[in-house]
């Protein structure tokens, strides 16, 4: 186990180290908040997402979490879990060191902050690559303390000790260090002894579906006519002025800037506030309607790649969407039997790619228009919006209740209730059931995901 605990401790040294660093301003060492923090897609955090979190990272919006009925009491509560805050992937590291070089080399000029981002020093290593940090070990913390809050008789210590609470992780680093964390905040919350170990369970098929469905793989991930969308937004008017304008701003030659350094640019405003808590010089670079025309560039991605673009982005998710229904069906069937239910909490920690395909199957979040490279104007207010559904540690809850006129079910995203297709926030199980039976008995990842003869 230590060597899982491994990137969580480097990454606290690297935490550490950089505010005992000199590039630190200590002027930027503030609770600010960037002006475009609601549209950093993907790389937003939690309590962005949901400004109610903003001012206590704890406090539960007791309106939101309400059960269907006084008289309903929970028996069962799934939670898949997107991995907390995270430092860039690898191959966003590599465009942060051009984009980073570029302008040390190439920018000029009199725009009042550059000399601020020349000064500034670039700390992303390959090496803390893509693996969770301090910021997103709290992140799961925080929320397991809402959580226990929220779900006092399911999330209890006897619970936990006596194993009717478990764990299932992707096997990726910042998963499992996300399900620690997690499993920390239960700890704190319930006054468990810091040396009480759970087990997890890692499960990429669960939670990780989408890297062995071989159909998704060739047809769409490795396809570029699968998301020419993306390509011609692009390349269109909207990230063109976007793009020129930044050329403009730091007088670097337009075709010396990459679409991999407008991206850079942009985001590390979003990497450097989330992970740090500092409002940095880069996030003067893009006003407010540039940050729409990178969001949308980054929900039009994930909506060809994991979303409603292709059949098979969301298709691929049946294997933890039976996983769910399957976990539900037992748990009625031993309450209804008088049994204790033997697993009261699930715990799933996974990735946005888990969470999107998933959410998608379920119907949410669809929208009146497709996403395309020609109609940003027309989706400034789409449901699709990452930035909102899948922050740092998003999360998609199935709560199950027992009620007077029988059992009901709750889905939450982000702790906020979300109403599945022509059904209430908390329709009855068996409404559920009739609305997914197509799924119910014909999805099939085996089948979705075999490459036809």
């Amino acid at each position: 186990m230590a060597k899982k605990h491994l990137p969580t401790c480097l990454i606290f040294l690297v935490f550490l180290g950089f505010f005992s660093s000199s590039h630190v301003n200590a002027a930027a060492i503030k609770q600010e908040i960037p002006a475009n923090a609601e549209f950093f897609n993907t790389k937003t955090r939690y309590q962005d997402a949901d400004p109610f979190l903003r001012e206590n990272i704890l406090a539960i919006n007791v309106s939101a979490v309400k059960p269907p009925a006084p008289a309903c009491i929970p028996i069962h509560l799934t939670a898949i879990i997107r991995h907390g805050t995270r430092f860039p992937t690898a191959g966003n590291v590599e465009k942060i060191a051009i984009l980073d070089k570029l302008v040390k080399s190439e920018a000029k000029g009199d725009l009042s902050y550059l000399p601020e981002l020349k000064a500034w020093k670039n700390w992303y290593t390959q090496e803390t690559a893509g693996h969770l940090t301090a910021a997103g070990r709290g992140d799961q913390i925080h929320l397991a303390k809402r959580l226990v809050k929220t779900f006092p008789t399911l999330l209890t210590k006897s619970n936990l000790l006596n194993k009717r609470v478990k764990f299932i992780t992707s096997s990726v680093s910042r998963c499992i260090n996300s399900t620690l964390a997690f499993q920390q905040g239960l700890k704190e919350s319930l006054s468990i002894p810091d040396n009480e170990e759970f087990k997890y369970t890692v499960n990429d098929t669960l939670m990780r579906f989408f890297a062995s469905c071989e159909r998704l793989l060739v047809t769409v991930l490795n396809n570029k006519e699968a998301v020419v969308q993306v390509t011609l937004f692009e390349e269109g008017p909207e990230m063109s002025k976007v793009h020129q304008r930044l050329s403009d701003q730091l007088q670097i030659p337009y075709a010396n800037i990459t679409l991999g350094s407008v991206e850079a640019a942009y985001y590390l405003c979003a990497y450097e506030f989330s992970i740090l808590g500092l409002v940095t010089p880069w996030c003067k670079l893009f006003d407010r309607a540039e940050a729409q025309v990178m969001d949308y560039a980054g929900d039009l991605g994930l909506y060809w790649k994991r979303g409603y673009g292709h059949e098979v982005n969301y298709m691929s998710s049946c294997v933890l969407f039976h996983n769910l229904f399957n976990r539900l069906e037992t748990s009625i069937n031993q309450f209804k039997s008088g049994q204790p239910v033997s697993e009261v909490v699930n715990v799933q920690v996974g990735h946005a790619e888990t969470l999107i395909p998933l959410m998608t199957l379920l119907g949410l979040f669809k929208g009146k228009i497709s996403l395309d490279a020609n109609n940003f104007a027309e989706n400034l207010h789409r449901p699709f919006n990452c930035s909102k559904n899948v922050p740092f540690a998003a999360n998609l809850m199935a709560a199950l209740w027992s009620c007077p006129d029988g059992f009901r079910l709750q889905f939450r995203v982000n702790e906020n209730p979300v109403a599945l297709p022509g059904l209430s926030y908390s329709p009855l199980y068996e409404e559920v059931k009739k609305l997914y039976a197509d799924l119910l008995q014909g999805c099939n990842e085996e089948e979705v995901c075999r490459m036809s003869n």
